[in-house]
C-alpha cells in the first residue's frame, strides 16, 4: 500500500506478540492450551508496591510528570546503581520510560543516522533489530552458537566492528537464551570495546536480579569504567519485581544522550504513568526478601523443564544462568513426519506443530536469529510447566 511508510516494509511484527496473542485467542475459545510464550512472571506484584500505588492515587498524585521522570524516582534509580553496582550517576543522567522498549526506541532514534551499523549478537530479543531498522540503521548479527554458551565471543565482536559500527546491544542474562556473561567473559569484551572509541554500549540488564546457581551478575561500566562515558545502562521494574502491566522501563548513561533521548520521548509519550512510578519507587527503595524467594521457584522450573526437554526424543537443552527462558534445539527432529504425513522442515513448522497437535504456544527459535530451536517462558506455574513437558515429549516421539 503506497500510503503506508517505506521503513515498514523493513519491520516484522513482534513474533512473541503473535505468539502470546494466538495463545489468548485459542484460550478464550475454550481450547485447552498452555502458553509458554510470554515473558512475565507468574507471581503477582508485591503487596507494598500495589499500596504506594494506591496512596499515589488516594493522594491524587495523578497529573503529568516531567517527561524524564519523577525526582523521587529518578533519585531511587540512582541510589539503586550505586547500591548494586558501585556506579554513580546524577538524578540528570537517568530516564523513566513508559516499558524498558521505549528506552531502546529514543536511544536508537536519538543517535542512529542512516547507514549506522549497530552490533546484535544472535539470539537476541526481537525488537532489537527491528528497532535498529526502524531509526534507519542496519543491524549487523553476529550468531553466538550454543557450543559457546550462546555468548559473544571476543574475537567475532573484533571482526564485526566498522568504521561505521555506532553502538553494541548486549543483554545478560539474556532474552531468549538465560545465558548471562560473568565479570571474565565481560572483560573481555570490554579490552575489544576499549580499542574501538566510536562505539556505544547499549546493555539490557533488565534480569540481572533473576541468576541462579551462585552466579554473579556484573555490569559493563561496572566492569570496566573507561566504558561509563559511552555505556547505556537499561534496566526496568518489570521482570524481578513482577510489575510487566505497570510499564516501567529505565535508563542511566552521559548526560548529552540522556537529554538527546528526553527530547525524543517529549514528543511521543512524555511522561510515563505518574501511579506507576510511584509503585517504581517502593519497589526500588523497598523491601527485596521476595526476590530470592521467587527465584528460588524459577530455579526448580527451570530445572524440571531443562531435565523433561533432555529426555525428549531429538531435543537438546543446555541449562541457563539466568531470566525465564530455556533455548532447547530441535536439530534433531528436521525432516522428520507428523503423525499426518507432514514434514518438520524447520522450527516454525514444529512450532506450529506443537501448538495444533497438542495446545502448546511457544516461539520458534528463527525469530530470535537463530534456529533451529524455540524458547519456552518457564515462568508460569509448576504443574502446568510439567504438563507442558510431557506434551513435548509426546510430540516429539510421535514423529517419524
Amino acid at each position: 500500500m503506497a500510503f503506508i511508510a517505506d521503513r515498514l516494509s523493513r519491520i516484522k511484527p513482534s513474533p512473541t506478540n503473535a505468539a502470546q496473542a494466538k495463545f489468548l485467542e485459542m484460550k478464550a475459545a475454550g481450547k485447552d492450551v498452555i502458553g509458554l510464550a510470554a515473558g512475565e512472571p507468574d507471581f503477582p506484584t508485591p503487596d507494598h508496591i500495589k499500596e504506594a500505588a494506591i496512596k499515589a492515587i488516594r493522594e491524587n498524585d495523578t497529573k503529568y510528570t516531567a517527561v524524564a521522570g519523577t525526582p523521587a524516582l529518578r533519585q531511587a534509580i540512582c541510589a539503586k546503581m550505586k547500591r548494586d553496582h558501585g556506579l554513580d550517576y546524577t538524578p540528570a543522567q537517568t530516564v523513566v520510560t513508559s516499558g524498558g522498549k521505549q528506552i531502546l526506541f529514543n536511544a536508537m532514534l536519538a543517535t542512529l543516522n542512516a547507514g549506522d551499523e549497530v552490533i546484535v549478537p544472535a539470539p537476541y530479543w526481537v525488537s532489537y533489530p527491528e528497532m535498529v531498522m526502524i531509526a534507519d540503521g542496519t543491524p549487523v548479527i553476529v550468531k553466538c552458537h550454543e557450543s559457546k554458551g550462546f555468548k559473544l565471543q571476543p574475537e567475532d565482536l573484533e571482526r564485526a566492528i566498522t568504521p561505521r559500527t555506532k553502538w553494541l546491544i548486549m543483554n545478560s542474562p539474556s532474552n531468549p537464551t538465560g545465558a548471562a556473561y560473568s565479570h571474565a567473559e565481560l572483560r573481555a569484551l570490554c579490552d575489544v570495546l576499549l580499542k574501538h572509541p566510536q562505539v556505544w554500549i547499549l546493555t539490557d540488564d533488565m534480569y540481572e536480579k533473576l541468576v541462579y546457581d551462585d552466579f554473579v551478575f556484573a555490569t559493563p561500566a561496572e566492569v570496566e569504567p573507561r566504558l561509563y562515558d559511552r555505556t547505556l545502562t537499561m534496566n526496568g521494574v518489570s521482570k524481578a519485581y513482577c510489575m510487566t502491566g505497570w510499564r516501567i522501563g529505565y535508563a542511566c548513561g552521559p548526560l548529552p544522550l540522556i537529554n538527546a533521548m528526553v527530547t525524543v520521548q517529549s514528543q511521543s509519550t512524555t511522561n510515563a504513568s505518574s501511579i506507576s512510578q510511584a509503585a517504581s519507587v517502593a519497589a526500588l527503595n523497598g523491601p527485596t526478601d521476595f526476590i530470592p524467594k521467587n527465584n528460588a521457584i524459577f530455579m526448580q522450573r527451570r530445572d524440571l523443564i531443562v531435565s523433561m526437554l533432555n529426555q525428549s526424543k531429538g531435543i537438546r537443552c543446555p541449562r541457563p544462568e539466568g531470566a525465564f527462558y530455556v533455548y532447547p534445539s530441535v536439530e534433531g527432529l528436521i525432516g522428520k513426519k507428523t503423525p499426518e504425513g507432514k514434514t518438520i522442515a524447520n522450527d516454525t513448522d514444529f512450532v506450529n506443530y506443537l501448538l495444533e497437535a497438542e495446545g502448546l504456544s511457544v516461539v520458534q527459535g528463527s525469530a530470535f536469529g537463530v534456529g533451529p530451536a524455540f524458547r519456552i517462558s518457564y515462568a508460569t506455574a509448576t504443574p502446568l510447566l510439567e504438563e507442558a513437558g510431557r506434551r513435548i515429549q509426546r510430540a516429539a516421539a510421535a514423529l517419524n
